[in-house]
């Protein structure tokens, strides 16, 4: 059952850089003093006149009485300058839970997600809330940034797929040092690549609108449904 989102108050307590464009910030909730959501929503902030945004929800949702909230704070817009400003301390109001990029549970395909750089996060949330529940089922990942920095959780995702059989981790950086474990290059032909070896397969991918529309040109060409992709939008 969908959630009805609803305003919401709440005071930053940490910040974290994963690196120097991509910070996280704690939110402890203070009216209502717990948020039920679903792996793979945002939130909606408002910056003053009409200007609003989205920030996915990067905690799980076991942890209902504060929320992490993670930006790609490179371009340099509005929202981008709200969140460097944040410190410990401040007030921040918003909107939610929101959005329906969430894990569907009754689909019994072998699931394959795809992230583009901050496009991680709600992704990353969902696996997170899947392990949390004990739920053990054959799904993948990969991970395009333009270089290695631009993959925040990359050893967290090599633990896993470590520890996990049913876990394969696919990290792909368009330039990276020689020394780098991972495949060098563009998304699409790791997705094609890893996407042929199973025929029954939802595809959940976060990202920009281009690499949203190449992923679902490279399945639609291998004959499945437009319906088997399912997408979070963050630009373009």
């Amino acid at each position: 059952m969908a959630r009805k989102p609803r305003d919401c108050r709440a005071v930053v307590t940490a910040l974290r850089a994963l690196r120097p464009d991509i910070l996280e910030a704690d939110l402890a909730l203070q009216d209502p003093p717990r948020l039920e959501f679903d792996a793979g929503q945002w939130v909606s902030v408002p910056l003053g006149g009409k200007i609003v945004r989205a920030y996915s929800i990067a905690s799980p949702p076991a942890r209902a009485s504060s929320i992490t909230l993670c930006a790609d704070v490179a371009p340099g817009g509005p929202g981008s300058r709200w969140f460097r400003g944040l410190a410990p301390g401040t007030e921040v109001r918003f909107s939610g839970p929101l959005g329906g990029f969430v894990f569907a549970h009754d689909d019994p395909r072998r699931a394959l997600f795809v992230a583009e750089e901050i496009g991680i996060v709600p992704i990353r949330t969902i696996l997170g809330d899947l392990r949390a529940r004990g739920i053990a089922r054959p799904m993948g990942l990969v991970f395009w940034g333009r270089d290695p920095g631009w993959l925040p959780y990359d050893r967290e995702f090599r633990a896993l797929a470590q520890t996990d059989p049913a876990f394969s981790y696919h990290p792909v950086a368009q330039e990276a040092e020689p020394a780098w474990p991972g495949v060098r290059g563009g998304l699409a032909e790791v997705v094609e690549a890893v996407a042929s070896r199973v025929e029954e397969q939802v595809v959940y991918v976060a990202g920009g609108a281009a690499t949203i529309h190449r992923v679902r040109e490279i399945l639609m060409a291998r004959g499945r449904d437009r319906k088997s992709v399912k997408w979070e939008k963050f630009y373009g």
